[in-house]
């Protein structure tokens, strides 16, 4: 009777794996690992880049960004020759490295020789000094005092200013003066018996034009013995701010005054002056003084004050 047993296959029966089957992705291996060394030693810098540089260029070969001109093909991959050609990369610290180029001040370029012989030569603008001012080398504390310059005097002045001074232009050097003591206009100056200086009383100026304002010093210290006045008020003339109430009821000094207003009524540029109802303008003085008629109370009749105006 046949033995229908199954029989183990003997191990010569069994197949065998191919040579070819196990040395192909073992040469693939040794390939990559010898590609990799060459291109180690071909670019050292290669090796020692960060995570962070080496896939930020990777990046950039694979994306185009501006500024880079990543080939493209097989040779951009392959071979040491490629690791080669590629630029050496630049890091953040060599910018750091780099020095700033020396940045000048303003102070030293305002104040520099070609800036200063420049202001002086073109300048063509005056100004009138309004009081006395120290004349100075320079603005700053290192300056030097030369001199003074009296109120009232017009100066040549370049249009520049700084640390609180104004340069000025004095027997054609720069010079330098305080601020805000300029002004564009000639100040009045005083007449002979006339006056310019303040007065006790400044409140008495409020709302008052510069001729107003005149009158009421020259007055002011003319009579010391006055010592009320009205200035600007919500009516007549006074609304303008070109009229002054000089309060007394003393009929003598009363006169002086309006005889003191009448003989500088030229330098005070006076429109009219008004005393115990009467009027009196520079141009009717041939007339004198003319009556006017009653408004009814003393002070509207100004017996109790000399009224005086201005253009």
């Amino acid at each position: 009777m046949a033995d229908h047993r199954h029989k183990r296959e003997p191990e010569a029966r069994r197949p065998k794996p191919k040579p070819l089957a196990v040395i192909g992705p073992l040469a693939v291996l040794a390939t990559a690992a010898a590609v990799t060394i060459g291109v180690t030693a071909a670019n050292p810098a290669a090796s020692k880049m960060s995570p962070v540089s080496a896939s930020a260029d990777l990046e950039a070969g694979s994306s185009g960004s501006r500024g880079s001109s990543a080939p493209s093909g097989p040779s951009a991959s392959s071979g040491p020759s490629a690791a080669a050609d590629r630029p050496d990369l630049v890091t953040r610290s060599d910018d750091r490295q780099k020095v700033a180029p020396p940045v000048t001040s303003f102070a030293s370029s305002f104040m520099s020789k070609t800036a200063i012989r420049s202001a002086v030569k073109h300048a063509t603008q005056h100004r009138w000094t309004t009081d006395d001012l120290n004349i100075w080398t320079q603005p700053g504390d290192k300056a030097t005092k030369l001199g003074e310059i009296e109120a009232g005097k017009k100066v040549l002045v370049t249009g520049r200013a700084f640390w609180g001074r104004t340069e000025v232009v004095l027997d054609g050097q720069s010079r330098w003066v305080t601020s805000g003591y300029l002004s564009h206009d000639k100040p009045v100056a005083a007449a002979a018996g006339l006056s310019m200086e303040p007065c006790p009383d400044p409140g008495v100026e409020n709302g008052l034009t510069d001729g107003a304002v005149y009158v009421y010093r020259s007055v002011c210290h003319a009579f010391p013995q006055i010592t009320s006045y009205g200035g600007w008020d919500a009516h007549g003339e006074h609304a303008s701010g070109k009229a002054l109430d000089i309060m007394t009821s003393d009929v003598e000094l009363g006169y002086t005054i309006a005889e003191f207003l009448q003989e500088h009524s030229s330098e005070l540029h006076l429109y009219d002056i008004i005393w115990r109802q009467h009027i009196w303008t520079p141009v009717r003085a041939s007339e004198g003084w003319r009556m006017m008629p009653s408004r009814g109370s003393a002070t509207a009749n100004h017996y109790d004050h000399v009224h005086v105006s201005v253009y």
